[in-house]
Formats: structure tokens, sequence, C-alpha cells
């Protein structure tokens, strides 16, 4: 599984909590920041890069960076053959990305790369390293800037794993512990999960988009509540 942010602190934000989920059940996955996250008011690449480290080892994942630049990333075919190279590099399966609809020009980037990138990662004939691949599944992930209400395509239940993630966020001291205002972004997001988790019966669930259909084998692969009386 690849899990790609426009910034380090992105994924953890967004699914910090399935990531860690994942990785329990035994799968390989692998956080990829498009940039360094950098500048910001109360950071800089050396301090983010240790953040986004620790952030990293809290949640069991290796982290891989692309090296665009913070801000002005845009969706070019050179952009597009560096992220199919690591598609590629890692023979993925799975690929998270930002949900599509964003304030932020980079997330909206990053997001069009991505799913452009899954379809360069299968040629044949090509220049790009490693044995073609074509990546079975592409979902979004919401950490969006838009002061939007999800409206997902399947909640992921990550009760027991809420702990993991606000300790992956908060890892980021110069983002969400120094700026006093964004201190509340830990909360929302928390409130968050526990809201979409009651949709399910859960303590805590993450909301995730699909523009594929999912297919089931039986409706006893659903997780829910009944209906209240």
């Amino acid at each position: 599984m690849l899990v790609f942010g426009p910034h380090p602190d992105d994924q953890e934000l967004g699914m910090g909590g399935s990531i860690a989920r994942f990785v329990d059940q035994g799968h390989d996955v692998v956080l990829v920041d498009m940039t360094d996250g950098e500048p910001t008011p109360m950071g800089d690449p050396e301090t983010r890069a240790a953040e986004a480290a620790a952030a990293a080892d809290l949640l069991g994942v290796r982290r891989v960076q692309v090296g665009l630049p913070n801000r002005r990333v845009q969706h070019t075919l050179e952009a597009r053959h560096a992220v199919a190279g690591i598609i590629r590099e890692h023979q993925a399966d799975v690929l998270f990305v930002p949900y599509p609809e964003d304030a932020h020009p980079d997330h909206i980037a990053t997001t069009r790369i991505v799913e452009d990138a899954r379809f360069d990662a299968k040629l044949t004939k090509t220049d790009l390293p490693g044995e073609p691949v074509y990546p079975t599944w592409l979902f979004h992930y919401y950490c969006t800037h838009l002061r939007i209400v999800p409206s997902p395509s399947f909640l992921l239940d990550i009760s027991g794993y809420q702990d993991r993630k606000r300790a992956a966020i908060v890892a980021y001291d110069s983002q969400f512990v120094k700026p006093e205002a964004n201190r509340r972004v830990v909360e929302w997001v928390e409130h968050a999960g526990a809201y979409f988790g009651s949709r399910i019966g859960a303590e805590a669930a993450e909301p995730f988009f699909a523009r594929e259909p999912i297919g089931l084998q039986g409706l006893d692969q659903v997780v829910g509540v009944a209906a209240p009386l």
C-alpha cells in the first residue's frame, strides 16, 4: 500500500488510524510525501523531516519523498513519471490519495498526478524503471482545506487506534503543538473519528471515497448497526 500526501502530516491526519491498523494486519505500507512541507511559520526542513520520521515510527511504516516543491506542486509529465516509478518500485496493490475536491492546489495536483501515474505505471516499452504494474485499487482519504462534510463510500473501523493516530499527529510539534491555533485541529480530527465511528457502531472510524465499485462476496462482510427503534 502506498499512501500519498502532498505534505508530511496529511496522511496521519486523514487516515492515521487506518494506516496503523493496516500495519497490524500485516500489510506493507509506505507513506509517500510529495514535498517536504516547508516553509511553514514554525517549521524548517530539518525539523519537519525529524517529525515525519517520528510519526512514521509511531505508525510502524516506511516513508519516502518525491521531492516536489511545497506550494508549487504541478501536474506535469515529469511528476507523473516520478510517481509511476515509485509505484513500480514497490509493486503497489493499493494507492491512497487525498479527496479530489480541495482548496489547496498542492492537494488537487497530488491527486491528479497519482491518478495518472497509476495508469503510467502499467505501460510497457517505456523508460520508467521497474516492472509494469497496475494497482488494483485507488481510494481517496479526507484531508481537505474546504469546509465540507464528507460523504464517503465506506468507513473503516479504527477502534483501538485513536491514541496511535493522535500521537502520530502531535509528533508534528511545529504544526500542531507550538501553533496554538492549530491545536484545535487535533480535536476536530478526534471528534470526526468518533462521529464516523458512531455511524457503524464503532468507537472511531475514518471515511474513504471510491470512484470504482467495491465488490463483496456476502453481506456478512458489512459492518454496521441496526436502525434505531
